[in-house]
């Protein structure tokens, strides 16, 4: 803490100086000044905590010091120092904010007394000061989220209480309209993937704008990903113009093309759902590959596109399949690449559609061959990366993509083809006869060789007629019956050996098996004997 002494004369501030106890208190700088004006310097200057003023002093004396320091500084505790014991000076010093006063000669013991009040004091202040502002700024920061989750419920029908809409700036009106920014994978990868730092930036972009004009207010819309959404009440005959500017600026920003659609305008505001629904839909069927500069789209009904089926074209993709060559699929590409683009029009509607349905394929024929199967969880983010900064989509691109990917399939199915694979359901049996004894779960054999669970099962059982639960029962059952050649095995104990640790269960497997129970089977062994 510090501390400042103020009187024209210096053997005062010397004896405070060396009467206050000044370590114990936690206070390790003290400052001194002759008069007000100098005090108001240093206290500019060294912002001290508490501070010792005599009343009467040159150029400045203490009350209009008092004054100034309660209008610029109202967090020092002052302490008045006097030799006048007059009723008028301290009425004065208590109305402009004093905390206490001590009368010349000093007394050491009330010294440090006031001293000690005054810092606790000061203390206590100080630790409400700092819960106020981590308080307030908690709030600050959570501000945001705040008003993105209760803007997500008041679109989505869910009421406000009146005074929160102007808590958030929203104003009530007799009618509104929704704008829908689709906020992309490229978008959130130039902010090296932080999705709160992309909605900040661009959600500032847009409140800045909107706010200028006192027509809307914008925020992330909770309820689907990748969405922000924009509630205008006012200057609608502006809207198109300021869609235009937003989208533009945001381009600039981010380097990339965030487009927009604006939806109906509605009358009241549990219509807005309606005016969401109607932006989203001319997104989601809006030309994706248009070469237009802005990506805004803005018109009175949406045009509902019909969406193709990639599973029309399953028997094509399974002959292209058995013929195990790339250029079997080439003819196939190609009529669906000129099916699904006609009049150079693909929506985005289509293509979400079309990307699903091929990994729903592709997911198929990869377990068919007991192949990985590469799994994508967001379609939308998978596909972003074929756009380009102007927000159109590079058909070429994607079919380049699609073709390696079936090639590097086909490769890998002639792989999975050879004897090699014949060998690796021998090097599985080999590997069932090491465990037989212990519950081994196809999940194992399908991480330790590297294989899917469906492709094993089926390959296994072409090869030995019979499923692999069947097959490790054989096995149990013929060590089962080697053992029980033994007199000294009891029957249980034979039971562990072959793992089952249940010997009741492993004798009903056993006469299910062998028509006999084990026992059954020992005694006829040694009467043939």
């Amino acid at each position: 803490m510090k501390v400042l002494v103020v009187d024209d004369e210096q053997h005062v501030r010397e004896g405070i100086r060396l009467l206050g106890d000044w370590e114990r208190y936690g206070i390790d700088e003290i400052y001194e000044a002759a008069n007000g004006e100098e005090a108001l310097r240093l206290i500019q200057t060294y912002k001290p905590d508490i501070i010792f003023s005599d009343m009467k002093m040159p150029k400045m004396d203490g009350i209009e010091l008092l004054e100034r320091i309660k209008k610029q500084h109202p967090t020092c505790k002052t302490i008045f120092v006097t030799g006048y014991d007059d009723y008028h000076y301290m009425r004065k010093a208590i109305h402009f904010g004093s905390f206490d006063y001590i009368l010349k000669p000093i007394d050491p013991e009330i010294l440090n007394q006031t001293l000690e009040h005054a810092v606790i004091e000061w203390k206590k202040e100080e630790a409400e000061r700092k819960k106020h502002q981590s308080s307030h700024q908690l709030i600050n920061e959570m501000k945001p989220i705040y008003r993105d989750r209760m803007l997500t419920k008041f679109i989505n029908n869910d009421t406000i209480k009146d005074n929160l809409y102007e808590e958030f700036g929203f104003h009530l009106s007799q009618d509104y309209t929704a704008a829908l920014v689709r906020v992309s994978g490229k978008s959130i990868a130039n902010f090296q993937g932080d999705r709160d730092l992309t909605y900040f930036t661009i959600l500032n972009v847009i409140n800045e704008i909107v706010t200028k004009y006192e027509c809307g207010i914008g925020f992330r819309y909770l309820s689907n990903k990748g969405e922000a959404v924009i509630i205008f009440w006012d200057k609608f005959e502006q809207i198109d113009e300021l869609l235009v500017h937003i989208y533009q600026t945001l381009k600039t920003v981010l380097s990339v093309s965030c487009p927009i659609a604006l939806g109906s305008q509605v009358d009241q505001s549990s219509k807005l759902i309606d005016s969401y629904h109607h932006a989203k839909q001319l997104l989601l069927n809006s030309n994706i590959l248009s070469t237009n500069k802005e990506k805004v789209y803005i018109h009175k009904l949406p045009v509902d596109t019909d969406v193709k089926s990639l599973m029309a074209y399953s028997s094509d993709i399974e002959l292209a399949v058995q013929a195990g060559e790339i250029s079997a699929f080439q003819e196939v590409i190609e009529r669906i690449t000129k099916d699904f683009t006609q009049d150079g029009f693909l929506s985005f509607k289509q293509l979400i559609h079309f990307e699903k349905e091929y990994q729903i394929i592709s997911n198929t024929w990869t377990k068919k061959y007991g192949l990985p199967s590469p799994v994508t969880d967001d379609v939308a983010e998978y596909i972003d990366v074929f756009f380009d900064q102007n927000g159109t989509f590079r058909l070429e691109k994607y079919i380049a993509r699609k073709t390696r990917e079936v090639a590097l399939f086909l490769t890998r199915v002639k792989r999975r083809s050879t004897p090699k694979s014949i060998n690796i359901i021998y090097d599985i049996e080999k590997y069932l006869q090491a465990n037989f004894d212990r519950d081994v779960k196809l999940q194992e054999i399908a991480e330790r060789f590297y294989l899917s669970r469906e492709y094993i099962s089926r390959k296994f059982k072409q090869e030995f007629k019979e499923n692999i639960s069947d097959y490790i029962v054989k096995i149990r059952m013929n060590r089962a019956k080697a053992l029980l050649k033994n007199k000294d095995f009891k029957i249980y104990e034979i039971a562990h050996m072959v793992g089952y640790q249940d010997d009741k269960y492993f004798r009903k497997v056993f006469k299910k098996v062998e028509g006999v129970t084990p026992n059954d089977y020992r005694s006829l062994l040694f009467e043939s004997n």
